[in-house]
């Protein structure tokens, strides 16, 4: 195995460029990939791990969140695309597009940067790697799939609180500001909120890399991606034929998260829809039928 740390020990205290490093690291491992040989190139031309980590992960953050955003906000603006818009009488304006880019901007970078840049001491304290080569596929996905999970539960739950009483009225309406959502504003929240559900997709792997000691900050970074990729979907307010929960009944999906947004009730879940399913929070005609269906056999029942 490649140590990344240890490598950068054995070179000279000035790398002149990255392809250098990458050239250098190409004729020393020659059984390692081109993926691997370009991160183990990057620690090794960072000549600081903290750095290196910091900086990749913000900026995969910042990339991931504003380049899966784009393609909704260019199909807001199609008419073409209105008729599997949810709300289709509500559409987010330029105005509202802009505002919403500042606010979770300025979240990114008072809220998340700091943590961001303490990330690489915590992999390290709680053993999380960052060497190569990266694991195999198959530890990567189970490893993800459990995540997806766990931070399903600790969403659901949270959630949940956030909309009772004073949680919701000084924490979570931000959040609710826009009834019509939009990619944009999968993150826009308050400062609170972004803590505490962001623990689910953050401290949920950095605690079964504590409790098991096999994580590396690939998988960390693929599930993270593919979190946002999720987050961002359900907030997009578009139910296409194709959407994935047409194909897994299971999953939550726009079409889910919408109605919460519009009817500010049920539906809590991230991901999945069996917490709502199982608990009675679902927020669909065919639940709320059968919730008043069974609250008319109640009140039938106690006026026997």
């Amino acid at each position: 195995m490649f140590h990344v740390s240890t490598a950068m020990t054995n070179v000279s205290a000035v790398v002149p460029d990255y392809m250098e490093a990458y050239a250098r690291i190409s004729d020393l491992n020659l059984h390692l990939n081109i993926f691997e040989k370009a991160w183990a190139a990057w620690y090794e031309y960072m000549q600081n791990d903290v750095l290196a980590t910091g900086i990749m992960s913000f900026v995969m953050h910042e990339m991931v969140y504003f380049g899966r955003s784009l393609p909704w906000i260019i199909i807001d603006t199609i008419p073409y695309f209105r008729k599997w818009k949810i709300q289709n009488t509500k559409i987010p304006t330029a105005a509202e597009q802009w505002r919403c880019t500042y606010l979770v901007l300025l979240s990114h970078f008072t809220v998340e940067l700091p943590q961001i840049w303490l990330f690489h001491p915590m992999c390290k304290y709680f053993g999380m790697s960052t060497d190569v080569p990266f694991p195999a596929w198959t530890t990567i996905a189970y490893q993800v799939a459990i995540f997806f999970v766990l931070e399903d539960a600790w969403h659901y739950w949270f959630h949940r609180l956030f909309h009772w009483g004073p949680f919701y009225k000084y924490i979570h309406k931000i959040h609710h500001t826009y009834s019509a959502p939009f990619g944009l504003a999968a993150e826009y929240a308050s400062p609170i909120e972004v803590m505490m559900l962001g623990f689910g997709t953050v401290g949920i792997p950095i605690v079964w890399c504590a409790m098991t000691g096999n994580l590396h900050v690939l998988t960390m970074y693929i599930w993270i991606v593919l979190r946002l990729f999720q987050a961002i979907d359900a907030h997009s307010g578009y139910e296409f034929p194709w959407s994935l929960h047409h194909f897994l009944p299971f999953w939550a999906g726009a079409e889910h998260h919408d109605v919460h947004h519009e009817k500010f009730v049920g539906n809590f879940a991230s991901s999945f829809r069996w917490w709502d399913y199982m608990l009675d929070t679902e927020a669909t005609p065919e639940s709320m039928k059968r919730r008043r269906e069974k609250k008319l056999a109640t009140a039938a029942k106690k006026a026997q």
